[in-house]
């Protein structure tokens, strides 16, 4: 299900009703089912006559590569224990204010958090999308409560693989190291997201 004009209008009524609060959407989904291309086309829609959103991708509370080599856990980077959730929580609620916020990203290129990526100054909707938004163990458990809506994006393992495929390619690893990432993580990663959709407000 696609996202449309009118569901889009709703969310900016929704936003209007929050009377100058922030409004927080979250948009969660497995690896490659396309949660970055609904985030950035929602904030561009949105901001088509003056800039009230901008998005903020949980990929920017990756752990560097050096503290997972320092874990043993540079093989499964992705998984949940392999972003620092307690950072991710803190800027969120640091967001729920309307001050400026330093939100980091993540570069596909060096494959690595980008600092102060993106600085959320005064928006009234923050679009924040990634993996493990509705989890309720650990400190992901705290996410949901400082969404005011969650989105559920869930795409078919045989769309998402050969997505997940040429992304990795393009990032610079052979075929058979992209195979072995999406069989040995990704997928299992897909599987315990699919297990949240039930705590969403809506799935597309």
């Amino acid at each position: 299900m696609t996202v449309s004009e009118s569901e889009l209008l709703r969310l900016a009524e929704k936003i209007g009703e929050k009377a100058g609060a922030r409004f927080v959407l979250g948009i969660v989904g497995p690896p490659g089912a396309g949660k970055s291309t609904l985030a950035e086309r929602l904030r561009d829609v949105l901001n088509l006559t003056a800039q009230v959103a901008v998005v903020a991708p949980m990929d920017g509370f990756h752990r560097s590569n050096a503290e997972l080599d320092a874990m043993g856990a540079r093989a499964r980077k992705g998984e949940p224990d392999t972003f620092d959730a307690e950072a991710y929580v803190a800027a969120l609620r640091q967001v729920r204010g309307r001050g400026r916020v330093e939100w980091p990203t993540f570069s596909r290129i060096t494959d690595e958090p980008v600092p102060s990526g993106v600085v959320i100054d005064g928006e009234p909707i923050v679009i924040t999308e990634g993996n493990y938004l509705l989890l309720a163990d650990g400190p992901w458990k705290d996410v949901r409560g400082l969404l005011d809506e969650a989105w559920f994006v869930d795409v078919p393992d045989d769309i998402l693989v050969p997505r997940l495929l040429e992304r990795f390619l393009a990032g610079g690893r052979s075929r058979a190291e992209a195979e072995a990432k999406i069989a040995g993580s990704d997928l299992r990663n897909a599987a315990l997201v699919r297990a949240t959709r039930d705590r969403a407000d809506r799935v597309l």
